[in-house]
Parts: structure tokens; C-alpha cells; sequence
């Protein structure tokens, strides 16, 4: 009782949590954006060419390799400034509004609020996810275009901006409010289906772990382990949802009938998800598969270790006097 009562003493508020985890999930996202440039890249090439079109790259490495020499360490961190933004954002949101989000779940159903139930933490995952997601979408659209341009080897159409605010602002005149929120239901869909695997694969492998006295809670090994758990289960949910999210958000825009512009490839997710099967089967949907695990295995791996540290820290900062008050 003791315990419990100290745990529900030392807890952290949703804002704090936001913060947190958006400090989290841009230390992570420092060391994974080289490999998220190498995805985007292998993602577009051969879009919807029978038989996977001109291959520029070979393979996920082939593209940092490439990439380096003809565009530097500035080629590898295309795209960095919005990716720390819309980091804040998703993260903070996905890991701040988490356990909110499931404790009302449970509270819902009957259950108590801090229950570890499997449906409510997906549910809980899915939905912080989509709301981080809508949050982020325009952040998420110039940087998969910034990552995707190459004034060397080209591949699918190219978005050349100066910077972020450039490309907000070009975005915004020539399309309006609108292009800024092209590819949300994209968005959502992937964000949703990686969120919703994320944090409960990563909680149920850390109970898992200490419950069984294989790693001793609030360990970094234990931290490690779990997270690289997660990275794996979100990659397999994830990744052709990725792959439209990529396609949707760099395709180039053609005026409608309807005098508005609108996708010149896909008309949405599901749409841009068929025309792939048809064109270049499953394969298509996992290219850049292995660069993705790149990416994703160490940021998921930085961003849940880093969450976890941080807020002990900050709780260790925040509550320290409770602790030697009451000892």
C-alpha cells in the first residue's frame, strides 16, 4: 500500500508527460533521420513501374552511401528541423496522452483506471497516435518531401525548398489551407497502426521482463530489451502504411474537373495501397523495409529508453524531498 501510494504521489501530468516524451523522441530522431532519408528514397523508386522501374539505389546502404558523396552530411539530415517538430508533437502527444487516454478507456468499460488490458492499450495507442498524427500532418508533409528531393539522383517528383518556412509558405500559396493537411487520412492510418502496437507491445515485454525476474525494473537493459520488442512489432504493422504515406504526400497535384487540385497518383491511402499491389505486388508495399528497421529500431529504442530516464529523472528532480522525508 505503501508503495502504491507513493507511485500515485510521484505521478507526472499530461503536459509534463508531452514534454518528456517530445524530448524523448528528438534525441532519437537525430540518429534515425539519415536512415528515414534512405526509406523515403527506396519507397519512391520504381513508383508503380512494372518490374520496379530504374533502380538508382541498390539498397538501403547503397542510398546513404550515394547520398553522402554527392550531397554530404547535409543530404543525410535532409528534412531535420521539421522532423524535431513534428517529433514534439507525435511523440509528445503519443506518450502524454497515453495513459489518459486508456485510464478514461478503462474507466469507461468499468475497469480500474490503471488496469493493464490489452484492447483499451491499443485502443489508447491508436488513438493518441491519430491525434499526434493530425497534429503533425504539415510537418510530416515537408519533411517526406524535403528527404525525397535530390539535386543529384533524383527520384519521383521533386519538392525543392529552401527550408521549412519556405516550404510551408509555397505550400500554403499555391494550394492553401488545404495542401497543408494533403495526406492526413495517411497520416492517421499509419500513425494509428504503429501507435497502436508501440506502447502496448513495449509495456506488456517490460512486465514481462520484471515479473518473471528476468530484468529488474526501471533498468536500462530492461528498457533496451522492451523497446527493441516494440520496434519490431511496429515495423511489421507499419510499414505499408508508410509506404502510401510517402507516396500520397510527395505525388504531384493536377487541377480537377472540379476546378480544385487534387493527387495526380492516388485519390487516398487505400487507393495509393491497390495501384501499388497492381503495379509492383506486396513487394511494393515493403520497399524500404529494411532501411524503415534502420530507422525505426533505434528511434523506438532512443525514444522509449530516453522517455523512461527522463521522467524518472525528472520525477527523481520533481520528488526528491519526498523521498528522503519519507524514506
Amino acid at each position: 500500500m505503501a508503495s502504491t501510494s507513493k507511485a500515485q504521489a510521484q505521478s507526472v501530468s499530461t503536459g509534463e508527460g508531452f514534454v518528456c516524451g517530445g524530448i524523448a523522441a528528438s534525441i532519437a530522431v537525430t540518429v534515425s533521420n539519415p536512415a528515414e532519408v534512405s526509406k523515403t528514397r527506396l519507397q519512391l523508386q520504381g513508383e508503380l513501374a512494372k518490374h520496379g522501374g530504374v533502380r538508382v539505389y541498390s539498397s538501403s546502404l547503397d542510398v546513404l552511401k550515394k547520398t553522402f558523396r554527392n550531397e554530404g552530411i547535409r543530404g543525410l539530415q535532409r528534412g531535420l528541423g521539421p522532423a524535431y517538430a513534428y517529433q514534439i508533437l507525435l511523440n509528445g502527444s503519443r506518450l502524454g496522452f497515453y495513459d489518459p487516454i486508456r485510464h478514461g478507456f478503462n474507466s469507461m468499460l468499468g475497469w480500474s483506471p490503471t488496469s493493464q488490458n490489452m484492447l483499451t492499450s491499443v485502443l489508447a495507442g491508436a488513438t493518441s497516435g491519430a491525434v499526434g498524427a493530425s497534429l503533425g500532418n504539415p510537418l510530416f508533409l515537408i519533411k517526406a518531401r524535403m528527404q525525397a528531393y535530390s539535386p543529384a539522383l533524383p527520384i519521383g517528383t521533386q519538392h525543392h525548398y529552401k527550408s521549412a518556412f519556405d516550404a510551408l509558405s509555397t505550400i500554403f500559396r499555391e494550394e492553401g489551407a488545404r495542401g497543408l493537411i494533403r495526406g492526413v487520412d495517411a497520416a492517421i492510418l499509419r500513425t494509428a497502426m504503429g501507435s497502436s502496437v508501440q506502447l502496448p507491445s513495449y509495456n506488456l515485454t517490460k512486465r514481462t521482463l520484471v515479473e518473471n525476474g528476468i530484468l529488474p525494473d526501471n533498468s536500462t537493459w530492461t528498457f533496451l530489451a522492451s523497446s527493441s520488442v516494440s520496434g519490431a512489432c511496429v515495423l511489421v504493422v507499419m510499414q505499408p502504411a508508410d509506404t502510401a504515406l510517402t507516396r500520397v504526400y510527395n505525388q504531384a497535384t493536377v487541377v480537377g474537373p472540379d476546378g480544385k487540385l487534387h493527387g495526380a497518383l492516388y485519390k487516398n491511402p487505400i487507393d495509393c495501397l491497390w495501384k501499388t499491389f497492381k503495379a509492383e505486388g506486396i513487394r511494393g508495399w515493403y520497399k524500404g523495409s529494411t532501411a524503415h528497421f534502420m530507422r525505426i529500431a533505434p528511434h523506438t529504442i532512443i525514444t522509449l529508453t530516453m522517455n523512461d530516464v527522463i521522467l524518472k529523472m525528472y520525477k527523481e528532480a520533481k520528488y526528491g524531498h519526498l523521498d528522503r522525508e519519507h524514506p
